[in-house]
């Protein structure tokens, strides 16, 4: 798949600037990154705090992915797992929060928001909007935990090195999906979650509990087993991960 990346000073959303577009031919995967946004979007409600010219904020759009509309959470996997890789080259400690953040130990990096066009149970357009803490060296929203690359290795990184990294890395796990090796690209994510291992406090709804994670659905959905050997199973925004302090 070819690559056609424009770049822009500012934008409201990077995610909004692409869907106001033409989507692109299926042969074509169209980036546009800004060196600041004044209205980034998070998931939900959240914002996405990010200095000018410091961070990497940008949008990846693709017409009809080869994933059926039930497998969907697939593309949320990869994205995860192509921005793991590219900073992997820089520090470890690195993980997968689900559904598709990515952590250095706990705090977080980098962030996804995944945006959809559907006609007749078919995914027909994916814009993947991605933001990752770059150059910034502190921040001054009421996000509970970023972190920066520079907080983590103490020194400047070009920010199109990153794009590029990830950008290889994207193309690498979409074409493992087009070619059906949904286990592989899943098992690939599983290694690399956070929190993967033991016993962890978590909150929904009715309150405060600790629980493990047994297992992510091929509809994204996580299972988390209680201390009490329940099985309770959340959408995403339905239960929030308890940050250890």
């Amino acid at each position: 798949m070819k690559i056609h990346i424009d770049y822009i000073d500012q934008t409201e959303s990077t995610n909004s600037y692409l869907a106001k577009q033409s989507a692109p031919p299926s042969s074509l995967m169209k980036v546009i990154v800004a060196r600041s946004q004044s209205a980034g979007r998070g998931q939900g409600t959240n914002s996405w705090e990010s200095e000018d010219g410091k961070n990497l904020t940008f949008s990846l759009d693709i017409t009809r992915p080869q994933v059926p509309l039930h497998l969907n959470f697939y593309l949320s996997m990869i994205s995860a797992l192509a921005i793991h890789d590219a900073l992997s080259r820089y520090s470890k400690d690195l993980t997968l929060k689900w559904p598709n953040d990515v952590y250095y130990k706990d705090k977080k990096i980098s962030g996804t928001l995944i945006e959809t066009s559907v006609n007749s149970q078919i995914i027909t357009r994916c814009i993947f909007g991605i933001g990752i803490n770059v150059n910034q060296k502190e921040f001054v929203s009421d996000a509970p935990n970023p972190i920066s690359l520079i907080n983590i290795i103490n020194c400047e990184t070009k920010v199109s090195e990153i794009l590029s990294k990830t950008l290889k890395a994207f193309q690498k796990y979409y074409d493992q999906l087009r070619l059906g090796y949904y286990k592989s690209v899943k098992l690939q994510y599983m290694n690399v979650l956070y929190r993967s291992k033991g016993v962890f406090p978590y909150r929904d709804k009715d309150g405060l509990f600790e629980a493990e994670i047994v297992e992510i659905k091929d509809n994204g959905h996580l299972c988390l087993k209680d201390t009490e050997g329940r099985i309770r199973e959340y959408e995403q925004k339905e239960v929030q991960f308890v940050l250890l302090q």
